[in-house]
């Protein structure tokens, strides 16, 4: 396990923190905490912290412009003002079945946003990953259990994804120019050592980032499937990572304590907290997302 220079951005323990971005025209991290319906928003550069309350699970966001948001919610998508934070409904999204929410999601490089939705308890083959393109909602991959690692090369043609479920992550060939399938899922990682294959993030050479549940650490994979890294985390449930500041050098990862008892958070003092971790890595900036209107 290979440790590196790390810092807490921010000591609140989330229940469920997950959905990292960054947005470097601001110099600002958006998290979530997903149980709770926080949404946070740390500027990097003063270190000033803000939380706000949605009212609804939420668990991913995508820029649209420099006034706009795109919410992903446990009942759809919402457009969100950030100077007061209104959030205006765009398009539901399993908003007729009470027992979903959604989950991991990122965007494109051409702006299409992948969205995966799960069970509310995990249960078995009750999620999907669907694609926002062109003002639709497409799905793409039914009967996943608990979608996440969602990314893209850095050209845009492959995307991968994961069922934490089944720790494995998948690569698929996309079409670049509209990031939609040009063929069916492969294998590319089959976890076989202790944690599971949670949020995922590529870096600028094409390397494929995992935040490790359940084992307090950050894989990084090459695009072949080789392992690269074990980069330790100060919290067992590491939950997704991001790549952040004016360089895209800082790896952002949130982390969770549910499902913890007492015991399992007094031995896991890091539990929910937001870290920077320096990896002497380059991230891509984070594509906006492109809606109809």
């Amino acid at each position: 396990m290979e440790h590196v220079p790390t810092t807490v951005l921010c000591a609140d323990h989330c229940h469920l923190g997950e959905g990292p971005t960054y947005d470097p025209a601001t110099d600002t991290a958006w998290w979530f905490d997903i149980r709770e319906g926080l949404l946070f928003e740390a500027n990097l550069g003063s270190g000033e912290v803000r939380r706000h309350v949605l009212g609804r699970m939420a668990s991913a966001l995508g820029r649209i412009d420099s006034s706009r948001q795109l919410v992903v919610t446990e009942d759809g998508l919402y457009i969100r003002t950030i100077a007061d934070g209104a959030l205006s409904p765009y398009l539901p999204l399993e908003a007729d079945n009470p027992a979903t929410r959604s989950n991991d999601s990122r965007v494109h490089p051409s702006g299409t946003f992948w969205i995966g939705t799960m069970g509310r308890k995990a249960e078995r083959g009750l999620g999907a990953i669907y694609a926002l393109h062109r003002g639709e909602i497409v799905r793409l991959f039914p009967n996943v259990t608990i979608p996440n690692a969602i990314c893209f090369s850095p050209d845009g043609s492959i995307g991968y994804f994961a069922d934490t479920d089944e720790n494995v992550l998948y690569r698929v060939l996309l079409d670049p120019a509209t990031g939609l399938p040009r063929g069916e899922p492969e294998v590319l990682v089959r976890r076989r050592t202790p944690g599971g294959i949670d949020g995922a993030v590529v870096d600028a050479d094409g390397r494929i980032w995992h935040a490790c549940w359940g084992g307090g650490c950050v894989d990084v994979y090459s695009p072949q499937g080789e392992h690269m890294r074990s980069i330790a985390v100060p919290a067992s449930q590491a939950s997704c990572p991001a790549f952040v500041g004016k360089d895209l050098s800082s790896l952002l990862v949130t982390s969770a304590w549910q499902d913890m008892d007492a015991a399992a958070k007094a031995a896991d003092p890091g539990h929910g907290q937001t870290f920077l971790l320096d990896v002497g890595v380059h991230g891509r900036a984070e594509p906006d997302v492109k809606l109809s209107i």
